[in-house]
């Protein structure tokens, strides 16, 4: 039976060799997303330089994710709200 020691095969039935390269795969993407985060970042500061509002930029991607008949039916929810508050 193999010690917890050991560096591969099995530990308490678990095949190490595998856990070890998933973790450093996992480890790796988030590496890769913190790098991503701070690079869309510095987009985002650069569109404030410009002169645009990054909220609105955020509301805009989040929008053209959606698909249209639903962010279609969204915003017309938020019109009748809007009306039936007098903000129209």
């Amino acid at each position: 039976m193999a010690g917890a020691g050991h560096n591969s095969g099995e530990v308490g039935g678990i095949a190490a060799d595998q856990l070890r390269t998933i973790v450093a795969r996992i480890e790796r993407l988030n590496e890769e997303k913190d790098e991503l985060a701070a690079d869309i970042r510095e987009v985002f500061a650069e569109a404030k330089g410009n002169g645009f509002d990054a909220k609105v930029i955020r509301e805009i991607i989040k929008m053209r994710k959606q698909d249209e008949p639903k962010r279609t039916e969204f915003e017309a929810m938020v019109d009748l709200y809007k009306m039936a508050m007098g903000m129209d």
